[in-house]
């Protein structure tokens, strides 16, 4: 028997909360937690195995629902937020947050037009419904993905 019951939140740590966050929205997510003033206990620094843990961030839905998965933005103050994210795609571990869409085509040229900064054009692959997708950096290098059909 398994208590799972949903996944709740992609956590992405950032460089500079203020300059990824109108990024996000950008997107389209919207604030439905903010902690962008800061938070800092032993209890979080504890579960995260970190001997201090200061961060600001929000947590973002794609319409505001607090029920939907969320992505967890977190700029960590102390310790400070470091490293990069992979070179590659083909990398061990987590390497994209894949968003399902509508009007993949048009959101696309939408945000190109806007500066996103796409690795490729919409593909759709073969022997699927119609799953379209496209992969996409946010401003620290953060690989995102929309897709729309199934596979």
């Amino acid at each position: 028997m398994s208590n799972l019951q949903s996944l709740f939140h992609c956590n992405i740590n950032v460089t500079n909360l203020d300059v990824s966050l109108p990024f996000y929205e950008l997107l389209g997510f919207k604030i439905i937690i903010d902690f962008r003033d800061g938070m800092s206990s032993p209890e979080l620094a504890k579960a995260l195995g970190l001997p201090e843990a200061k961060c600001r961030g929000v947590h973002l839905s794609a319409d505001g629902d607090t029920n939907k998965t969320r992505i967890d933005l977190v700029e960590f103050l102390e310790p400070k937020t470091e490293g990069q994210p992979y070179s590659h795609l083909h990398h061990t571990g987590i390497n994209r947050v894949s968003i399902r869409t509508n009007g993949l085509q048009a959101l696309y040229e939408d945000l190109k037009a806007k500066g996103v900064n796409f690795i490729s054009e919409p593909v759709t692959l073969p022997g699927t419904n119609n799953f379209t997708f496209v992969c996409f950096k946010d401003p620290d290098g953060t690989v995102l993905q929309f897709v729309e059909g199934d596979l």
